[in-house]
């Protein structure tokens, strides 16, 4: 059996080595690569923190895979998602790895650019600030708002302490009275444009009581 084995030795070794060489050769035929810029995600975020802001808005990769594959990929068939659960308040760097970039089977990565993040983490605050509805135009004539009241009056917000902390009051879109005579009860948004902030309601109730001048 040993001397069969030795038998012709160097024959079967460039045999093998040619069985590999046609392998390598056949699986990178129609082989493919390509260039994406992908927007990371985070997730497990710890909670009474949250994400402020972050350095870069789309990570480029190269992948490689057969031109059948790539040819047919999809923006939605790339993410990467970053593990937060062990991010702390304040700035810090979080890298990117292959394991975070999920891709389409027989897809590969090739290149990371940028391999790193800077991220800033603040503390999550609530806070409890009055409703202020807004109104605009002008009533009929020989008329007049006599009172204007939100329900609630009162409403929870929360978000990063910096934000909210600037917050005091949180106004209602803004609602036209004009050629109004008679009162009105009026469900109005929270205006929260341009604030990173979110409210425990979306939407309040207005009532608008308008007089008659001389009554």
């Amino acid at each position: 059996m040993k001397k069969l084995f030795f038998e012709n030795l160097g024959l079967k070794i460039a045999s093998v080595l040619l069985a590999i060489v046609m392998w390598i050769f056949v699986t990178s035929r129609g082989q493919s690569e390509m260039s994406v810029d992908v927007p990371p995600e985070f997730k497990n975020i710890p909670e009474g923190i949250e994400l402020v802001s972050y350095n870069v808005k789309t990570v480029s990769l190269n992948i490689k895979g057969q031109e059948r594959f790539i040819k047919n990929i999809k923006p939605s068939d790339i993410r990467i998602s970053l593990d937060l659960g062990k991010a702390k308040k304040g700035e810090g760097i979080y890298y990117i790895d292959r394991e975070d970039v999920r891709l389409p089977r027989s897809i590969t990565v090739t290149n990371i650019t940028p391999t790193s993040i800077k991220a800033i983490i603040e503390e999550t605050m609530s806070k409890t600030v009055k409703v202020v509805p807004v109104l605009t135009g002008e009533i009929a004539r020989g008329y007049y708002v006599k009172s204007v009241e939100a329900a609630p009056q009162y409403i929870v917000i929360e978000g990063v302490r910096s934000e909210v902390m600037k917050i005091g009051t949180l106004k209602t879109e803004p609602f036209d009275i004009t050629g109004f005579n008679e009162s009105i009860d009026q469900e109005l948004k929270l205006d929260l444009t341009g604030k990173n902030i979110r409210a425990k309601l979306n939407e309040v109730n207005v009532k608008i009581i308008i007089g008659a001048r001389g009554r």
